[in-house]
């Protein structure tokens, strides 16, 4: 698991400005500011400077084989296990690169290449004459039979330190190259030597080379810097983010979840694989920690207890922080989804407690029931006369501003006016409960019942032991079917119409031409509901009205194009989360087989469209009740199993998922590994202001988690800018639901 600090004033540094990083020995940190150079020593007490002869500026920092080599105002020195030693005064001009190996040290600079003996710098002419009119040496590299050098003219090697060649990468696709203005050079664990340069960054092992751009998965290409890690592993430092590849898989390290700042000056590995970086903002660290996936929800789960509750209910949600990145200090506020991210949290707690029947994931699954359940009895008898099973979207306690504040008449009025023209108008949308300790708030959306219908069976069937809990979940179940059942299939509200979302009336869906884009969600929805329904209560007027949808309205013929899409990415994303939460039920309780199998191939041609999304919630939800290879239709039989590798994306996601849960913003529209989503694909065609910051990577799938900030699975995976300043706090739940899936169908362990 990779974790992210930073080291700056506030850590003991002498200043935020880092000039350089190296690692002495393979674990002892040595950072250069212009105050002096400082390390952190094993004992970890902390930053302290190196010594009374290094307290000047640090320029320059390198690694040595004894120790590390640096300029400090403007003399050449090597610290090892000895001590401090002079080795002589920098070469004038600019120095880009130290290297030390025995009694040889180099120094790459503006004017060439340089070598350090008797307390003089030499140049060195066999290379430096090859260099021209670009003599810069940006980086060096001492490897296990040569040293290397990366200039502004080219890639060079030299066996003896005397001699030197350039080399022109060329690999077996018949690329050749020339390269210029090589940034980072490094010999890595094995003995490959590296390099990175504006053409892409290439690997020689033995004779053989393998160069890399953004069509090999590169994700950037404005180097700096470049440093070997563990078994083989490089990172490559940029001015925009640093990058990991250990040979399978590039990591991109952008944005303040990462880094200190995007540009990277200088970028040091240590044995473990933890990797530092010199910045003008700080040091960042990223350190490679072991933890398990069970370890891992273990720590979500306790951060949504300390952060993401709301009331006595502990409605589970984002929090806010009162100083970016500071979780000291934080609150709490409702959102229009309370009910539907409490459910897909309790959902995972369902799953948990069902595959690990720890007492405690009982008790939250225990606690997110009574939210949930509260929603539906808080607006009983209360300011306003709601029917039996109205339901609604959340409640905020009365000692906190009334909510209803910012929603005036002609404020709404104003909303519908310039926006959506089905909007309702009306006061109050939070009435006040009947004890009058909360308002809740009306107008409940078809989100809501997705969530909440996708919870009850769970948590009826795999958490609630007795009877008597049996039938608190069946009555809460009952009368929210009821009520549907009663008006036509729609939640109405105290005003008698029926909420803008929350419609299911086959009148509505398959007559009026405003609700088509809708038609095949909602029918998908209702005929879950009534399944749902009927599996808890065994009430065969569920059935009934099922039958009625589909034979009279042809509700399943509408659910075979649930959304309406033009190719992967496009459309809503919010209606992949809700129709996914529809079919796993519909499709697991359905008693129909005729039904089940229709349902099954729906979700088939939906998921296909989601495949590129590495989502482990949609893949389990999809493999966990589709029939595998037994889809029968009138042409025979046929396989409806996930594509290859769905299981290898879904856990890669869970174990890249982030500890660091923060609304860093993400900036990943320059890079290099992306394809463009064409305007076909859009979220939706018409948009005049045609997004053009939406794509995919070359392999086919959308940025890792990691690369990336949501709070929930309805936001957009294809968006390449993600804003934030590190003020909202999201919840892990995103993370339990698949986990514990997962767990429980036994897809991972």
């Amino acid at each position: 698991q990779e974790v992210a600090s930073t080291h700056t004033i506030l850590q003991g540094l002498p200043s935020d400005e880092i000039t350089g990083i190296a690692v002495a020995n393979g674990d002892i940190p040595y950072v250069g500011t212009p105050s002096g150079l400082f390390t952190f020593p094993a004992s970890g007490s902390g930053w302290i400077p190196v010594s009374e002869d290094t307290k000047g500026s640090v320029t320059v920092l390198g690694e040595a084989s004894s120790g590390v080599i640096a300029v400090v105002d403007g003399a050449i020195v090597i610290i090892d296990k000895a001590g401090t030693h002079k080795l002589g005064q920098a070469p004038t001009g600019t120095i880009h690169a130290l290297a030390a190996n025995g009694s040889s040290a180099f120094a790459g600079t503006d004017s060439g290449l340089y070598v350090i003996a008797d307390g003089k710098a030499a140049p060195v002419d066999s290379l430096n004459k090859q260099l021209g009119g670009k003599p810069d040496v940006f980086a060096l590299a001492i490897g296990p039979d040569g040293m290397s050098a990366g200039t502004a003219s080219g890639l060079f090697e030299s066996r003896d330190g005397k001699e030197w060649t350039a080399l022109y990468p060329a690999d077996d696709k018949g690329r050749s190259w020339a390269p210029r203005n090589v940034r980072g050079v490094a010999y890595d664990s094995k003995g490959r030597l590296w390099f990175a340069s504006p053409q892409g960054a290439g690997c020689r092992d033995g004779d053989t080379w393998t160069l890399y751009t953004g069509a090999e998965g590169l994700p950037y290409n404005d180097f700096t810097c470049m440093a070997a890690g563990e078994d083989g592993v490089v990172w490559f430092g940029t001015t925009k983010g640093a990058i990991r590849y250990d040979g399978t898989d590039w990591e991109y390290r952008q944005g303040r979840r990462w880094l200190p700042d995007d540009h990277v000056r200088a970028v040091a590995v240590n044995a473990n694989g933890d990797a530092g970086f010199a910045t003008s903002k700080g040091l960042g660290v990223i350190e490679r920690k072991p933890m398990t996936l069970a370890e891992k929800a273990a720590f979500y789960e306790s951060e949504i207890d300390k952060y993401n509750r709301r009331t006595e209910y502990g409605y589970v949600l984002e929090a806010r922080l009162e100083r970016p990145g500071d979780k000291s200090k934080w609150f709490n506020h409702d959102s229009d989804n309370d009910g539907l991210w409490t459910s897909m949290y309790g959902a995972g707690e369902c799953f948990g407690y069902a595959a690990t029947k720890d007492p405690k994931i009982k008790e939250r699954a225990k606690k997110a029931f009574e939210a949930l359940r509260f929603l539906s009895v808080a607006p009983v008898d209360g300011e306003v006369k709601q029917q039996p099973g109205y339901v609604a979207r959340t409640v905020v306690e009365t000692t906190e501003e009334d909510p209803n504040i910012h929603y005036t008449l002609e404020k709404q009025q104003r909303d519908r006016d310039k926006g959506d023209k089905l909007w309702k108008v009306y006061t109050p949308r939070w009435p006040l409960t009947k004890d009058k300790k909360y308002w809740y708030k009306t107008d409940t959306s078809s989100d809501e019942l997705d969530g909440h219908y996708f919870f009850y069976p769970l948590y009826y069937d795999l958490v609630a032991d007795t009877e008597e809990e049996k039938e608190r979940v069946r009555e809460v179940v009952r009368n929210l079917t009821d009520h549907l059942l009663r008006n036509d299939f729609c939640l109405v509200d105290f005003d008698g119409t029926p909420t803008r979302w929350s419609v299911y009336s086959p009148k509505e869906l398959n007559h009026n031409h405003m609700w088509y884009s809708e038609r095949g969600l909602k029918s998908l929805s209702i005929l879950s509901y009534l399944t749902v329904a009927e599996h808890m209560t065994g009430d065969s007027k569920y059935s009934d009205a099922i039958k009625m949808l589909r034979e009279l309205h042809a509700f399943d013929t509408n659910a075979m194009v649930t959304k309406i899409q033009r190719g992967f990415g496009s459309g809503n994303q919010s209606d992949d989360e809700m129709a996914f939460m529809c079919y796993y039920n519909l499709v697991k309780y359905t008693k129909d087989p005729e039904l089940k199998m229709e349902m099954a191939y729906s979700f088939y041609k939906y998921w296909i469209l989601e495949y590129p999304e590495m989502n482990p919630f949609f893949n389990f939800a999809f493999a966990a009740v589709t029939p595998g290879p037994g889809y029968v239709n009138p042409w025979g039989t046929f396989d409806l199993s996930p594509w290859k590798d769905w299981l290898v994306d879904s856990v890669d996601t869970l174990k890249r998922f982030p500890l660091d849960r923060l609304d860093w913003s993400h900036d990943n529209s320059e890079r290099i590994d992306i394809i463009m989503l064409p305007r076909q694909q859009a979220l939706e065609p018409y948009e005049p202001d045609h997004r053009v910051d939406r794509g995919y990577r070359v392999n086919g799938k959308v940025l890792p988690v990691d690369e990336r900030h949501f709070n929930h699975w309805n936001t957009d995976p294809w968006q390449l800018k993600y804003g934030g300043n590190g003020s909202g706090l999201a919840d892990g739940a995103v993370f339990l639901l698949p986990y514990y899936m997962g767990l429980y169908h036994g897809f991972i362990k």
